[in-house]
């Protein structure tokens, strides 16, 4: 037992530092420090690797613990405030070693938080996709809770929340558009990659401004020891990595860069039309971090991003993402840790026709500037605070037409938006027993919409019933909202615990789609005095246990949410270009409820999980459906995937994925009737249909090749959709070639195979 001194109460002194990797340098986010001595008594390492301990006088034996990580033992006579930092060195693998994570083996019984996923990188790079790159937001689809949007897309919805109640950071900016082709590949290059965190129930309190989860991405600092040139060729894409010590031990830099080069393949076409085409997109990563003294970090990173698309001098479409972050990390105790950060995001779009010679562009963009100041308050073993703020100033451009010659549409701008989004937040988690632990919080929100502008009252039926105009700065609206979170576990058993939460969450940007998938002119709207927040109230309660020495882990968690100012639109809505678009929005409340299965497989030759998701997303809105509940389009009332992943050796892996689910709920015609000789389709229930089961089986092989102390090479093989199986991409509908009297409905399928090499390879 550790001594202590006589007295009371015992002196009491704080060990705190930092858990990083022996070969990069990179902090381990979540490692975990137990005292052996003092069995209910331990901390995980922060998003930066830092930890702190608060323990009375006396003699302990400190261990500290990385999944995949050889485990560090240190002995210490505490009699001081103590700086101890950890360097961990990875396994050498064997196949029968556990696959590396960023996880304590039980966190999933033992840490209070619910609904949070943790993706393994290196098992990322192993799941078979579309394309052959390895992609975060196409992992995050296989697990439960989450779908697609469409065949190949990157959008997702989590818990039936739609596409645009996701929150998806990368360091801390927000990126509004995640999608690359169209969707088919996301922004997010593996390459640079650290940690990716998803929160699809209650989210922790410094998060907000989205109903339905949150996606936090952490780029790589760099490696602070080596040098290394890594990256892979492929059929249709490349990637190319170099990172390295600014000064070994205390500084690093990152530079991550992809380009696919499809439009090279296109120009071998004889055909005008396809090799004057244009379709390819390249991004890139940097980072760099620098130690200042024990007391002081700073960290920047940036993105940028950019897809084209176009065909010859007659249509082109350029949109991209572009976020930069600077960080300060600094340490006013042992116990008080703060991290402050700038922070800038724009997403835009370009449009340029050429039509006979007439030529105009068209734009749109969303940019923010935001100031983010973060605390945590390491009390003692059993008592963590959280608080901050966050501020966000968005400019919004909806929309504007510029002509470069003399053309029939004149220039005409949409008038633009701006608001100030603020949040305070605290969060205090909480460990009065070895079984009992719990962490509540509240985030005070507020939204303030300003002019200059016209601004426009609708009543129910979207009639113009008032304007008012603001000039520069003048406060147009404001909502204030609380947000009040808690999360609760208690342990049963030594293997299984049951989890309950309840989180409220408000959303005040929104985005407007007539598409089902998305696509890059989708118009983000800020709230307003006819749009009112989003708000959700989620209810989830889950039992999870574990198994054969948390080898296996099964969990199965129920929710419940309730939402309210939810946005549909008026038939034949056209939101593009429209200064008026407000009057082409209807609202109503929401409800999604469904239970969650999952069963994973953690360590041995043969890793992976299933997940299989029953659920509902129904939606009111005042003039659908007779003010009726009805399917929301992400209604997927069954949800199944299956990964597996088996080391046929050390130098041969396979991995496969089979996914299955219901078609999403779609409005078909009801039927058509003649003006003129013009045939219009006309419409009764919204959402009554369902587009076709979706279900696919993917495969693919890594072959290790040569591997030294100053090189290694491997080949990743896939097949996309080995079954051929045609499914379904847009159902249209036409008139019957055979009788003219006659509807037939059109499927249109993107991918059956679709095969896919690339050589992957590192230099030291």
């Amino acid at each position: 037992m550790a001594q202590t001194n006589s007295g009371s109460p015992a002196n009491r002194y704080t060990i705190s530092g930092y858990v990083k990797d022996a070969k990069t340098g990179e902090e381990l986010i979540g490692a975990t420090i137990s005292i052996k001595e003092l069995t209910a008594t331990g901390v995980s390492a922060n998003s930066y690797g830092f930890y702190s301990i608060t323990l009375p006088e006396g003699t302990y034996t400190i261990l500290a613990q990385f999944l995949g990580y050889e485990a560090k033992t240190t002995s210490l006579v505490l009699k001081q405030n103590t700086k101890l930092d950890f360097i961990l060195t990875e396994h050498s693998r064997d196949l029968n070693e556990v696959v590396i994570t960023g996880e304590k083996s039980d966190v999933n019984v033992t840490g209070t938080q619910m609904g949070v996923e943790k993706l393994n990188i290196q098992q990322i790079k192993a799941i078979p996709v579309l394309f052959g790159e390895q992609d975060v937001i196409k992992t995050i689809q296989l697990l439960p809770g989450v779908t697609n949007v469409g065949e190949g897309s990157t959008g997702f919805y989590v818990r039936g929340g739609a596409a645009d109640q996701n929150l998806i950071l990368l360091d801390e900016a927000t990126v509004y558009n995640a999608s690359h082709l169209l969707g088919f590949f996301s922004v997010f290059n593996s390459d640079a990659i650290k940690d990716v965190a998803l929160y699809k129930g209650n989210q922790p309190a410094e998060f907000g401004g989205r109903l339905s989860s949150v996606l936090d991405v952490k780029m790589k600092d760099g490696n602070d020891q080596q040098y290394i040139l890594s990256g892979g060729i492929g059929l249709i894409s490349s990637r190319l990595n170099f990172e390295g010590p600014i000064k070994k031990g205390k500084g690093s830099f990152l530079i991550s860069a992809r380009r696919t080069y499809a439009d090279a393949f296109l120009k071998l076409s004889r055909d005008t039309t396809i090799n004057r085409a244009r379709l390819y997109f390249y991004d890139v990563n940097i980072k760099a971090n620098y130690t200042l003294n024990d007391k002081n970090k700073v960290y920047l990173s940036g993105y940028f991003g950019k897809d084209v698309l176009g065909f010859g001098d007659e249509f082109g479409i350029n949109w991209g993402n572009a976020t930069g972050t600077v960080r300060l990390n600094h340490l006013f105790s042992d116990k008080l840790f703060s991290n402050t950060s700038l922070i800038f995001s724009n997403y835009d779009y370009d449009i340029n026709i050429n039509a006979g010679g007439n030529n105009f562009d068209i734009i749109s963009r969303i940019q923010d500037y935001a100031l983010k100041e973060d605390f945590q308050y390491f009390i003692n073993a059993k008592n963590k605070l959280k608080f901050g703020f966050n501020s966000t100033y968005h400019k919004m451009i909806p929309g504007a037409i510029t002509s470069t010659t003399d053309v029939s549409i004149s220039d005409r701008d949409l008038p633009n938006k701006y608001a100030l989004e603020n949040a305070l937040y605290i969060s205090h988690e909480v460990t009065p027993s070895e079984k009992f632990s719990f962490e509540y919080g509240l985030r005070l929100s507020s939204f303030s919409l300003f002019g200059p502008g016209t601004f426009y009252t609708y009543n129910a039926a979207d009639i113009i019933t008032d304007s008012a105009n603001y000039g520069s700065n003048q406060l147009v609206k404001t909502y204030i909202n609380p947000e009040p979170r808690v999360d609760a576990k208690y342990i049963l058993t030594p293997t299984s615990s049951i989890k309950a939460s309840y989180g409220r969450n408000a959303q005040y940007l929104h985005l407007l789609s007539n598409s089902t998938s998305g696509n890059p002119t989708d118009l983000w709207i800020p709230t307003s005095n006819n749009v009112k927040p989003g708000l959700c109230d989620q209810y989830s309660i889950g039992y999870f246990r574990n198994f054969k020495d948390n080898v296996f882990e099964f969990s199965v968690e129920t929710y419940y949410k309730s939402l309210l100012n939810q946005i549909d639109y008026v038939n034949y809505a056209q939101l593009n270009l429209n200064a008026n678009v407000e009057s082409q929005l209807l609202y109503g409340i929401g409800r999604a409820y469904g239970i969650e299965f999952c069963l994973k497989k953690k360590a041995g030759r043969f890793t992976g999980w299933i997940g299989y998701t029953l659920s509902h997303t129904e939606l009111q809105i005042n003039g659908i459906n007779n003010g009726n509940w009805y399917a929301a389009t992400q209604d997927r009332p069954n949800d199944l995937s299956l990964v597996g992943i088996y080391e046929l050796s050390k130098k041969w892996t396979v991995s496969s994925t089979f996914v299955y689910y219901t078609g999403n709920a779609v409005t078909f015609p009801s039927g058509k009737y003649d003006i003129n000789g013009n045939i219009v389709e006309y419409y009764t229930e919204r959402n009554a249909g369902r587009m076709p089961d979706y279900i696919r089986l993917d495969i693919g092989f890594t072959m290790q090749g040569k591997k030294t102390a100053k090189y290694e090479t491997s080949w990743n093989f896939s097949c996309y959709n080995v079954l051929g199986r045609e499914n379904a991409y847009t159902i249209t509908f036409q008139t019957d070639p055979n009788d003219i009297n006659k509807t037939q409905a059109v499927q249109t399928s993107l991918f059956r195979w679709v095969p896919s090499v690339t050589w992957n390879f590192k230099f030291m």
